[in-house]
């Protein structure tokens, strides 16, 4: 058993420990933190802990508050010390991490607040030097840390050492990437109010630590997280420098591990147990490798590739072959409602009924057109009943100004009507004076929302119109979380989940399409999917129509399904594409820069058709067909 572990783990140089969710590990995390609090305690000593921030330790931080209440965990006995602080920042400001500190741990314990140790993001520059190295002194005058928690950002930083960090660093001043800005940028309203620096602990500062215990959770780290424990060391992850230390243990759960070689690739590292998906993947890996459709790869090929197992159980490879072929190709289809009359068999949807009513659920106005236009276009050309439901208003993503020319054109439209501007001019006075003094991330009022709300539903009007649908089939729910998160982070979903059934039973469609982008589990489009899916739940347990109802997913303007997920690729025409692009033009708030354009510079348009375009092509070089562009769809699996 021990043998075949470290076979399959044998590309992973640090110890990983992987939980199904990040509610088990995080539970298991403090369990660990809690014992050598009592261990110390039980001795009279001082506890030293060294405390991240961000998402990754928030249900450690839960957890070790519960113990504190429900089982008498005493802090008197811990001096604590974080890692990092934006600077310049003050201590009360919403994204500080004083403030994150005491909202997620300190408040609700009984720690000694003079035991608490946060780099001050308030210093005079000049000031920092010395700072810093009292910092570290005082880290050595409790005999250094009994236990570092870490997360770890998508550049590879761990607390804010950046790319180019070195080994034996120290707390000091650093300059923040322009990626970690950017994933910084919703806290602070926009990364130009991101601060770009901050003070950190230093990497050397970190491996002075007893234990250290690096946090990821969730798809979106499943890249960086391979970098750090498969990659070779280097200054460009810091991360990597981990590898180099006998203490530290990488807690992660299933979805960071993906990309891992034991879970991605696992037929370089074991024997498989061969199912349908497996081979599926395997193949088409194979092909993508040596760059060969998959009807001309070779024996020699399998064997020289980790794939010899594969070849000898199942073979003659060219049965395999074929068999992946005829799978890939089955799900290329150019009528995603179905096609009446048809044999099914192979075909992703089914045949009857012959006009389905399909409803798009769209968590922002545009996610509709820019994630699957071509497939919506097709389905209102083929005569189905197609409704879309745009799930919230999308009002965060409107720039100040652009919401203030549409209240000034609704003025100046007034005044040449003859019409009584006074209340729309008293509104704008309001909304400058706002805006004004409005702070990074400060919510805006309700007027404001409510004008930003308007553009984006205007937009969408006009994109699902030129789609081909008609204004009663155009659903704006506004679901009522959106808004009510930005006040309050105790959020109930039960009103938006009752709207979403109401819809539902209006419509009772055959087909649903849904985001399918879950890397982000705190994302808009995670939510709405889980909203929607427990409205369908219910729904599934007293109404019949509910059987007959598939769900599918579709991915956003980012990335596409690996294709061996694909389940249906619904083929478009260059006169599709064009159509396609149109619909998107029509929500212009979000043209040329939008208010949260992630981490591609390209225009949504241009990265929804080269998304597409790349389907399309990965296609054809697996010897398909050559289509312009591809949309893909994979279906929901209910347990």
């Amino acid at each position: 058993m021990l043998l075949n572990l470290l076979e399959e783990t044998r590309y992973e140089k640090v110890p990983v420990k992987i939980y199904p969710n990040d509610t088990e590990a995080s539970l298991d995390v403090a369990k660990r933190i809690a014992i050598i609090i009592k261990q110390k305690q039980a001795k009279g000593k001082t506890a030293v802990l060294g405390l991240a921030t961000g998402v990754s330790p928030i249900k450690v931080y839960t957890e070790l508050i519960r113990l504190h209440k429900e089982e008498g965990l005493s802090f008197k006995n811990v001096v604590t010390f974080n890692l990092d602080e934006y600077y310049p920042i003050q201590p009360n400001s919403a994204q500080s991490y004083v403030r994150f500190m005491k909202e997620h741990l300190f408040d609700h314990v009984d720690i000694d607040m003079a035991n608490v140790n946060i780099p001050d993001g308030t210093l005079a520059e000049q000031d920092i030097a010395a700072f810093c190295m009292a910092y570290e002194q005082k880290i050595n005058s409790y005999g250094g840390i009994d236990v570092q928690l870490l997360g770890i950002g998508r550049t590879g930083h761990i607390g804010f050492n950046e790319p180019g960090s070195a080994p034996n660093s120290g707390t000091r001043l650093v300059t923040l990437n322009n990626l970690t800005r950017r994933d910084a940028s919703k806290d602070f309203g926009g990364k130009e109010n991101v601060p770009t620096k901050a003070i950190t602990m230093g990497i050397g500062t970190i491996f002075k630590a007893r234990e250290i215990i690096l946090l990821a959770w969730n798809g979106k780290k499943a890249s960086i997280i391979k970098k750090a424990i498969e990659g070779e060391i280097s200054p460009d992850v810091p991360a990597t420098y981990l590898q180099n230390s006998d203490n530290v243990e990488f807690i992660i759960d299933r979805d960071a591990s993906v990309d891992l070689t034991r879970f991605d690739t696992p037929w370089l590292v074991k024997d498989c147990v061969w199912d349908d998906m497996l081979i599926k993947k395997a193949v088409i890996w194979l092909a993508k490798t040596l760059d060969k459709p998959i009807l001309k790869l070779t024996e020699s090929d399998y064997n020289s590739n980790g794939m010899a197992q594969l070849a000898t159980q199942l073979g003659p490879v060219y049965n395999i072959n074929i068999s992946i072929f005829n799978n890939i190709q089955h799900t290329i289809t150019g009528w995603p409602g179905g096609k009446f009359n048809a044999d099914d068999s192979q075909r992703p949807e089914r045949a009857n009924p012959a006009v389905k009513r399909s409803i798009v659920f769209s968590p922002h106005p545009d996610d509709d057109v820019i994630s699957m236009g071509g497939t919506f276009i097709r389905l209102a050309d083929q005569g189905h009943e197609v409704h879309v439901a745009y799930q919230t208003s999308g009002n965060t993503a409107v720039w100040d100004d652009e919401m203030l020319r549409y209240v000034e054109f609704a003025m100046d439209f007034a005044r040449s009507q003859s019409q009584d501007a006074a209340y729309l001019e008293g509104l704008y006075k309001g909304m400058v004076s706002f805006l004004k003094a409005k702070t990074p991330n400060q919510s805006d009022t309700e007027a404001i929302r409510t004008v930003k709300g308007l553009i984006r539903k205007g937009e969408a009007i006009a994109g699902a119109r030129l789609a081909g649908l008609q204004d009663q089939r155009i659903h704006f729910m506004d679901l009522p979380f959106y808004d009510r998160s930005k006040f309050d982070k105790n959020v109930s979903f039960e009103d938006d989940i009752q709207q979403t059934m109401q819809l539902l039973q209006e419509v009772k469609p055959h087909q649903i399409f849904a985001a399918g982008d879950f890397a982000d589990p705190h994302g808009t489009h995670k939510i709405c999917f889980e909203i929607m899916l427990e409205a369908f739940n219910r729904l599934r347990q007293i109404e019949d129509w509910t059987k007959d109802c598939w769900i599918w997913l579709y991915r956003g303007a980012w990335h596409e399904f690996e294709i061996h997920e694909i389940e249906m690729a619904v083929p478009l025409s260059p006169q599709e594409v064009l159509r396609k692009r149109l619909a998107i033009f029509k929500h212009q708030s979000q043209k040329d820069i939008p208010v949260f354009p992630g981490d591609d510079a390209r225009e949504f348009w241009v990265r929804a058709e080269d998304r597409t375009q790349e389907t399309a092509r990965l296609y054809n070089k697996l010897g398909l067909a050559e289509y312009a562009a591809i949309e893909a769809f994979v279906r929901w699996k209910f347990e």
